[in-house]
């Protein structure tokens, strides 16, 4: 298995390093927005604890994981006004995960929308931080 690499991007915005759009944070986790979002609303839920896949994560730490996605998938659907949602994980470059570091997106849907492609285009702040306003106001935050 490969280690850890503790300067990939999620590590670095969870130390502060890196600036993002905050959605949610409790003691366990963190939710940001995409800035590569394949739907407005797009939004990534990370693990506080350094663990590069579903394989390698702590079972505890991936229970709290999951509560914290289902926590944010609510306020996604309900902020976005959705019809529905999409939860992904991706687990090592052939399973598509890019940033090694534990992660779920949270993606809301609408029917007869497809998923943008993922081109690498970044979203402007502005969207970003509005798109967030509707969620954390979905959560009551």
């Amino acid at each position: 298995m490969t280690t850890y690499d503790d300067q990939n991007v999620f590590a670095r915005i969870l130390r502060g390093e890196l600036p993002c759009e905050k959605v949610y944070e409790d003691e366990a986790t963190f939710a940001f927005m995409d800035i590569m979002p394949r739907a407005d609303g797009h939004v990534l839920v990370i693990p506080k604890t350094p663990a590069r896949t579903i394989l390698d994560i702590r079972p505890e730490d991936l229970s709290r994981l999951i509560v914290s996605v289902q926590t944010i998938a609510k306020a996604v659907k309900a902020g976005m006004a959705a019809d529905g949602l999409t939860i992904q994980q991706f687990n090592e470059s052939a399973g598509g995960q890019v940033v090694f570091h534990m992660h779920v997106h949270v993606l809301p849907r609408w029917d007869g929308v497809p998923l943008r492609p993922h081109t690498g285009q970044m979203e402007k702040p502005e969207a970003l931080k509005a798109h967030a306003d509707r969620i954390r106001a979905a959560l009551g935050k």
